[in-house]
C-alpha cells in the first residue's frame, strides 16, 4: 500500500509538492477549507464497478458521474457502483478519503473526467486524508496515465 511519502517521493522530480494539513480531508468540502480553494477545484478519485470490473474515476468536486456516460466510455455494460472499504483498499491501495491517482496498480484503468480541464490547476489526494497536491489537469494525465472522457453531468472542456 503506497503512502503519503511514497507519493512524495514520486512527485518530487516533477517539482509537484504534497501539501499536508493538520484538519482531515476525506471530503470535497473538508478539502477544499485545507487547501482554500472552491470544492469544485478538488479533484476527487473514485473507484467504482462498472459489471464487477473496477476503474477509477477522477472528476471536478462539483461533478457526478453519470452511469450511462462512464458504461459508454469504458464499453462496458453492467450496474455501476461504488464498493465497500475494503474493496477501494484491495483496488487502489489506498484507504477511502485518501485515494489518490499515483502509484495505483497498473492494471487499474483511470479516467480523467473533462470537467477536470476547467481550471488551471486541481488539487486532488496524495495518498492519506490530511493531503493534496496542486497540478494542473494535463500533468495529471501524464503522470497517472489516464485518459481523459466525458463520464459526469457537469462535465465542461
Amino acid at each position: 500500500m503506497p503512502t503519503i511519502d511514497d507519493v512524495e517521493r514520486y512527485l518530487a522530480p516533477y517539482g509537484i509538492q504534497v501539501l499536508r494539513f493538520a484538519a482531515p480531508t476525506p471530503t470535497v468540502e473538508a478539502a477544499a477549507a485545507a487547501v482554500g480553494c472552491a470544492p469544485a477545484e478538488i479533484a476527487k478519485s473514485m473507484l467504482l464497478l462498472v459489471g464487477g470490473r473496477p476503474l477509477l474515476v477522477v472528476a471536478c468536486g462539483d461533478a457526478r458521474v453519470k452511469s450511462s456516460k462512464l458504461k459508454q466510455a469504458v464499453g462496458l455494460s453492467g450496474k455501476v457502483s461504488f464498493p465497500g472499504p475494503e474493496e477501494v483498499r484491495r483496488h487502489t491501495g489506498y484507504a477511502p478519503g485518501g485515494v489518490c491517482p499515483f502509484l495505483l496498480p497498473k492494471e487499474l484503468p483511470v479516467l480523467l473526467d473533462l470537467s477536470l480541464r476547467r481550471f488551471d490547476r486541481i488539487y486532488p489526494a496524495a495518498g492519506d486524508d490530511h493531503s493534496a497536491v496542486a497540478i494542473s489537469s494535463e500533468q495529471l494525465a501524464e503522470l497517472t496515465g489516464g485518459r481523459f472522457a466525458e463520464v459526469c453531468d457537469c462535465a465542461q472542456p
